[in-house]
């Protein structure tokens, strides 16, 4: 398997890459075959803000690690896939050119990142898939989250028990009780087997060679070692995994194995996900989570809870946007309907007339009137989501179904309460008449990873996959990292008003979510699908809807090609005063907190309380070609890349 190297410098986490690691073929670069390689970007420096303190996981859940700058649109001819990492997407891409579908490409792709992202996804995590089927022109959501156990209890988070009413040791996130029952290989087998062409068992081969032959840690994995190694300490395996013998993180390029995961992906590859759900490698999951080795509080999770888990089908959500349609994940992930909500909001405003100033490879720079408008919206959507949106099994949404967050007669309403200038810091939720619901303390979501992925017969697939936070909860079995996925669920059950919280945690629920793969299609006069036009998504937390939201509006609004719309300057807002601008982006002079960049100091005058913290998003987007095949675009901010038949 070929590799691209990359050498990334800079102090702690502020690593900077230099050399290119996006593969794929543009307009100024040699040709490349099937799967190739070639450079893309000439990298600089992120400007890191100095406001000092710790780093705020919500925004920032992996270590920022750099921009590479200039970066080009891949052209393809028949197929293309993105992952966040140049191993996994050649994998994916290998699956492809033998004729594999979209849905092959995945199960490869995941089984990769598992060995050389573990502290974004895994085989001991979930995620969230939306497919879309050629042939039968439908578009299929598939729901991978992860369920809390049988035994969970409201208090399960906050609690030793309710004899001890003290937080779970060393915190709830690296106790057991942050550990939910996987769910992305149950999902994965499903979609296979009502999409793949490829045989399963040899979908492993990629990730099995590579467990056992070994891979050198990339950078940005190994600043995440760094960062994170005093938890991993926490845990043996965990611990003799990524740590040296003297408790020193393992550095850049050392070459890692993990025979245990080979031993694991081998079992599955032979017998399917029963081989994880059942048997020893269940046994291990449930030793694992209630292990109390450090002084830690153990989690509840049986086999009986694995055995029975089943992932869910779904009805995708789609809504109309001016001349597109547009596809997400419907509850328990709230990205498909913030990323509608807020969109609706914006289809009120002549967004085409806000394109961003200096258009250059990097996006240029937006103009404050379009953040502007663009943060209210999100900031309206998302005091929706934070009120009415969880797992819909347990808690009905307003109206009784989500169409009623995205009634576009509704959406209008909202957008009436936008000053044009000037912010409204934390927007009220929707008055939907009594509901018995509350308000609470809203739970930070982390890390996370994507892929994006069309084949040679029309299909595609957009996939947001996760173990939650940086390593998870820093658990690792039989060769993988173990999710803290509960740590979505909201701790604390009832709301400021003494409501109990949508979210809050019940058995076998599954928690909220920000992931929001997404599909967009033509739409025709009579609002009838028409072709795919696009597949995007991205990894980062609750921040996800900002990230897919921007892209969404680069692509559709302004024109920007894939790469550009990816590279453009990160920004939005959750419902909160603070709105982000992402200060890794060179357009952005992110010194002194951002007080010298006219962008930042002109939505201050219009009342944002502006962070200019780097923000760590992983997008991807694969854009039809009108004169043919694809165009595709990977963050410059992570080590993703594109690959596929280059042109």
């Amino acid at each position: 398997m070929r590799r691209t190297r990359g050498k990334w410098v800079g102090v702690g986490a502020a690593l900077t890459l230099v050399a290119g690691i996006v593969t794929g073929c543009s307009d100024a670069d040699e040709a490349a075959g099937p799967c190739g390689e070639s450079r893309n970007g000439t990298p600089v420096t992120a400007a890191r803000p100095t406001s000092g303190g710790s780093t705020d996981i919500a925004t920032n859940p992996e270590i920022a690690s750099g921009y590479r700058s200039g970066m080009t649109a891949v052209r393809t001819k028949t197929y293309a896939v993105s992952t966040a990492n140049p191993i996994s997407t050649e994998a994916a891409c290998e699956v492809l050119n033998r004729g594999g579908t979209a849905a092959d490409a995945l199960v490869a792709a995941q089984a990769v990142l598992g060995l050389v992202e573990p502290q974004a996804s895994g085989i001991g995590g979930g995620g969230f898939l939306l497919y879309y089927d050629a042939a039968s022109k439908n578009v299929e959501a598939y729901d991978g989250r992860e369920v809390a156990p049988a035994a969970a209890t409201e208090n399960y988070l906050r609690w030793v028990s309710d004899n001890d009413r003290s937080e779970p040791k060393p915190d709830t996130r690296a106790s057991g009780r942050s550990i939910g029952v996987p769910g992305i290989l149950r999902m994965l087998e499903l979609a296979h087997r009502e999409h793949g062409k490829t045989g399963w068992r040899e979908l492993f081969d990629p990730a099995i060679g590579l467990a056992d032959r070994g891979f050198e840690i990339s950078p940005r994995l190994a600043g995440q070692i760094a960062d994170s190694a005093k938890d991993l300490a926490l845990d043996p395996a965990a611990k003799e995994y990524f740590l040296n013998p003297d408790g020193s993180p393992k550095p850049v390029n050392t070459l890692l194995t993990n025979p245990a995961m080979a031993k694991t992906l081998s079992a599955v590859a032979a017998e399917g996900a029963d081989a994880f759900y059942t048997g020893a490698i269940a046994q291990a999951i449930v030793e694992a989570t209630a292990a109390t080795t450090g002084g830690r509080t153990g989690g509840q999770i049986t086999l009986a809870d694995l055995a029975a888990y089943q992932p869910k089908k779904r009805t995708a959500l789609c809504t109309g946007y001016r001349a597109h349609q547009i596809c997400g994940m419907p509850a328990p992930s709230s990205g498909g309907s913030t990323v509608a909500a807020t969109l609706g909001i914006l289809e009120n405003f002549d967004l085409s007339a806000l394109r961003p100033d200096n258009l250059d490879a990097n996006g240029g720079k937006p103009k404050a009137e379009a953040v502007h408008l663009i943060s209210e919206a999100e900031r309206l959507a998302y005091a929706d989501r934070n009120k009415y949106v969880a797992d819909e099994d347990f808690i009905p949404l307003p109206g009784g179904s989500m169409q009623t967050l995205i009634d576009k007669n509704y959406l209008k309403q909202r957008a009436g309460l936008i000053d044009r200038n000037r912010s409204m810091g934390t927007a009220q939720p929707g008055d939907f008449g009594p509901v018995p619901l509350g308000v609470g303390q809203q739970p930070p979501e982390h890390g996370t990873s994507h892929i994006s992925v069309v084949d040679k017969y029309g299909n595609a697939a957009a996939l947001t996959t996760t173990v939650e936070s940086a390593f998870g909860s820093f658990h690792v079995v039989d060769g993988f990292v173990l999710n803290n996925q509960l740590t979505d669920f909201s701790a604390d059950p009832l709301g400021t008003d003494g409501a109990p919280v949508a979210n809050r945690i019940q058995p076998n629920k599954r928690p909220r979510s920000s992931m929001a793969p997404t599909l967009v299609f033509d739409r025709a006069a009579d609002g009838s699908r028409g072709a795919l036009t696009l597949v995007t998504g991205s990894p980062g937390g609750s921040v996800i809807i900002q990230f897919v939201v921007k892209t969404l509006v680069g692509l559709l609004d302004w024109g920007l090609d894939p790469q550009q719309a990816v590279s453009a300057v990160s920004f939005g807002a959750g419902n909160s005063a603070t709105t982000g601008i992402g200060g890794e982006h060179p357009a952005i002079n992110a010194a002194d907190k951002g007080d010298h960049d006219p962008l930042v100091i002109r939505l201050r005058e219009m009342g944002h309380q502006v962070s200019v913290a780097p923000q760590v998003s992983g997008l991807s987007a694969l854009k039809l070609d009108p004169a043919g095949g694809w165009i595709g675009g990977a963050d410059p901010r992570r080590e993703g890349a594109v690959y596929g038949d280059t042109r």
